[in-house]
């Protein structure tokens, strides 16, 4: 299913064309509601894979999303195995089982031009940015995957020592063909404190880059941060985690949530320029 809707861009030279539709797996015989943000003329376009938090969805993230597209790359996003399917929602297991894998379908699956998009997508300039969850994603996929040429971790889940109900999940960073990376990461994060980041960062290959955000938190890095902030903030949690509420801080006492995406937008696509302006070398 297709459904474009064209929006004109308040960021870069290129209206944004929004496409939506359904993908299915086959192999795991599951339906994955998908977006495409891509510019609204036909071309070939560098690819950027978009993973979203364990509580989120595909559309997270569109200040930067649709940022990108808006800039001359064809973004695509899926809703992940635990939103789609109820049998792993509350399974830690098949969460971290479904993670990569399901960014492989939609890479393969972009690659193969099966949407009625007219933008395609160049195989040899792919990319994925993903946060929380997301960003262990997107750190986990280059151990399978040498397609990857650039990482965007946004306060990426996988350090050595994650807090009480945190996703328990951990990177080898065993990766055939490293792909430059960078870390966008938050000051006053409490999920994913500054310490963890500093372990990731200090285990992975060159290249990398990290960019602290000051006065930012976890939620800095969606769409609607103050109603995300405070909402969280507002939740019955399981008591493993009910200390998140506590050590939270006000989102009036942080950085605004515009501020956040400015430096987001700004160091995701200078990142992306750099690594994917020219077609890689066989």
């Amino acid at each position: 299913m297709n459904s474009p809707a064209s929006a004109p861009s308040a960021s870069g030279p290129f209206a944004v064309c929004t496409h939506t539709f359904e993908a299915r797996d086959p192999a795991r015989d599951r339906l994955f509601p998908c977006d495409i943000w891509c510019p609204d003329e036909p071309g070939t376009w560098p690819l950027v894979l978009y993973s979203h938090h364990s509580r989120g969805n595909r559309r997270s993230a569109t200040y930067l999303t649709m940022h990108l597209a808006s800039q001359g790359y064809l973004v695509a996003a899926l809703d992940h195995s635990e939103v789609v399917a109820p049998e792993i929602a509350d399974s830690v297991q098949g969460f971290i089982a479904n993670r990569v894998p399901d960014a492989r379908f939609l890479l393969d699956y972009m690659l193969v031009g099966a949407t009625s998009c007219t933008a395609r997508s160049d195989p040899d300039r792919i990319a994925i940015v993903g946060h929380s969850a997301g960003g262990w994603t997107a750190l986990a996929l280059p151990e399978t995957d040498t397609r990857i040429r650039a990482v965007v971790a946004l306060a990426p889940g996988g350090a050595s020592n994650p807090k009480p109900g945190m996703i328990p999940a951990t990177l080898s960073f065993d990766w055939p063909r490293p792909p430059a990376t960078l870390y966008i990461v938050a000051e006053d994060d409490v999920l994913t404190p500054i310490a963890g980041m500093h372990d990731l960062y200090s285990r992975t290959p060159r290249p990398k880059q990290m960019v602290v955000l000051p006065r930012a938190d976890h939620l800095h890095f969606v769409d609607n941060v103050d109603q995300a902030h405070e909402q969280m903030r507002a939740a019955s949690l399981p008591p493993e985690a009910s200390w998140i509420s506590r050590e939270m801080r006000p989102v009036a006492e942080l950085c605004s949530g515009e501020e956040a995406h400015r430096q987001i937008q700004s160091h995701t696509l200078a990142h992306l320029n750099a690594v994917l302006s020219r077609r890689a070398v066989p």
